[in-house]
């Protein structure tokens, strides 16, 4: 959970504190909304970058893409 946010509570004055942990979580799952890419990007001391994304398919919480990408970053 990403709370507490100021920026996240004021947007969310007309909600209840429960609406607001949902939506403020780094996953979040609500009907009619919520995560559907994560990504995660790892740079190491010599420059090798790995980007991860796993991407859901089809609005189906039980079916994910993962793609992985490897490469070195040139000064």
């Amino acid at each position: 959970s990403q709370l507490p946010d100021p920026a996240i509570e004021d947007q969310g004055k007309d909600y209840i504190r429960p609406i607001l942990n949902q939506y403020a979580a780094v996953c979040v799952r609500c009907p009619g909304y919520g995560t559907r890419t994560n990504t995660v990007v790892l740079i190491d001391a010599e420059g090798q970058v790995t980007f991860t994304e796993r991407t859901m398919l089809n609005a189906d919480i039980t079916q994910w893409k993962t793609s992985t990408y490897q490469f070195k970053l040139h000064t």
